[in-house]
């Protein structure tokens, strides 16, 4: 009996085609040119060989405090959680659907007894009947002629890599936005720090005209606008402590947990990352390092995989049951000599008049390529859009931020002697009030600056499909 059934199970699986009606997958063009665009916006630095995706995120960035909010939220983030779920999800899914390409054989027993009267009999006598089984075999097994089954397989396994390639770009975003949100928090504790030592510097100079008016030296003009900028700092203060809470708000979310105080940042560092340079390399590069571009791409080899199961529906379908087992119309006979049973039930159906259900699923499955296709070459196009924006604002950042320096130096500069002036009585107190909203406003773009210099070296390791270990 099993020799019986295993030999029916290999011829099955025999006879099941090796090959599908899919068509067979050419990866797109890329619609992007074959390099980066050039012009006085990007440097080039050849001597710099670090390629971001070779690089793990704990040898990019450097910060300790940072490194450990990764770990934390690598740790606790919901986001990633579900990414990984659904890895788990669609791996369970491709194995539900490999396993159509198998028969399910179950082993099966069944008794039963039947009393017949007189009238019904065949005998004229009334009498009891009983039959017991016990079998083994499989039912409605599909032989995989024409690649139907093993097209659904495919675009299963297709479907679970784009799982896996979707947790990887979840990943590369969340350490990027950990550490913009890390930099974010640290350049609103430096405003705000700037803030309250200008405020302490314009209520010293409130007090200096507060005391020259009341000496009759003031106008009270001068007292009003230095009112005006005491006010202006407080207003700034109040601002900043409130983005601050924001800001750690921002960074308890995603990092999925509360913050230990001894995590939180200081203020800003130029020693985030040792990568001074990052070279982009290829543009086409990116269709092996984005995670995204990849995740689109393995969807795309899923819809042409379906595009083989919809072809072989205008295909005969041929389906097996079969067990054998023994029979008897006594529970103690099942296991006598002869009391062997069998059967064997293939099944044909052929496709003739669906009213044109086939050919519209066909039309789907093509429809849904096309579309996949679309959205492969966008995902190309707007990685190729991010890498070049990214680098030029690497290729200028740099001369910003020495220019912004040199402003904010000059601007002090101006402002101490402003208050030379004032107080020599050369010029007015309007001047020295210019002045310090200058140099306040100055100090402020240098901080917004050095936070661009950064988060733009995030946003390298991010587009660049940084390295996610």
């Amino acid at each position: 009996m099993k020799r019986f059934i295993m030999s029916i199970v290999v011829l099955s699986v025999c006879l099941s085609g090796c090959t599908t009606l899919a068509p067979t997958y050419v990866r797109p063009k890329a619609p992007i040119p074959s390099s980066w665009p050039s012009g006085e916006a990007y440097r080039k630095d050849a001597s710099v060989q670090n390629r971001v995706a070779s690089v793990a995120w704990k040898d990019f960035f450097m910060d300790p405090k940072l490194q450990k909010l990764i770990a934390l939220s690598l740790d606790n983030n919901r986001n990633l959680r579900v990414a990984a779920l659904n890895i788990e999800k669609s791996r369970a899914q491709y194995q539900i659907q490999r396993s159509e390409l198998f028969p399910a054989i179950n082993a099966s027993a069944a008794g039963s007894e039947q009393r017949a009267p007189a009238e019904i009999s065949s005998s004229g006598q009334g009498a009891t009947v009983g039959q017991y089984t016990v079998g083994l075999g499989f039912s409605a097994y599909e032989l995989d002629l024409f690649g139907r089954i093993r097209s659904l397989k495919k675009q299963a396994l297709e479907q679970y890599l784009a799982t896996v390639e979707a947790r990887r770009s979840v990943q590369i975003s969340l350490v990027a936005e950990v550490a913009n949100d890390y930099l974010t928090l640290a350049a609103d504790i430096e405003r705000l720090k700037l803030a309250r030592e200008t405020l302490t510097s314009q209520q010293a100079s409130y007090n200096l005209v507060r005391s020259s008016y009341d000496a009759g030296i003031a106008t009270a003009l001068a007292l009003q606008q230095a009112q005006t900028t005491v006010d202006s700092a407080r207003v700034d203060i109040a601002l900043y402590i409130r983005q601050i809470a924001m800001d750690e708000n921002a960074l308890a979310l995603v990092a999925g947990a509360s913050i230990p105080p001894d995590l939180m940042p200081t203020g800003l560092t130029s020693t985030i990352t040792t990568l001074k340079s990052v070279p982009a390399g290829l543009p086409s590069d990116l269709l092996q390092r984005r995670p995204d571009i990849r995740q689109a791409e393995d969807i795309l080899k899923g819809a042409e995989a379906n595009i083989g199961a919809a072809r072989a529906a205008f295909f005969p379908r041929i389906s097996l049951s079969t067990s054998a087992g023994t029979a008897s119309d006594q529970l103690y006979g099942l296991f006598k000599p002869g009391s062997d049973s069998w059967s064997f039930a293939p099944q044909i159906t052929l496709p003739i008049f669906d009213a044109g259900k086939n050919r519209a699923n066909l039309k789907v499955a093509e429809v849904e390529r096309n579309i996949y296709v679309a959205q492969y070459e966008k995902a190309i196009q707007t990685a190729f859009r991010e890498v070049a924006d990214a680098l030029a604002q690497h290729g200028t950042i740099n001369d910003q931020l020495a220019a912004q320096r040199s402003l904010t130096a000059a601007t002090a500069d101006t402002y101490h002697l402003s208050e030379v002036r004032y107080e020599k009585g050369v010029d007015s107190f309007l001047t020295v009030l210019d002045s310090q909203r200058s140099l306040y406003s100055a100090q402020q773009n240098l901080i917004t600056t050095r936070l661009a210099r950064l988060t733009n070296m995030v946003t390298l390791y991010k587009v660049l499909g940084g390295g996610v270990k």
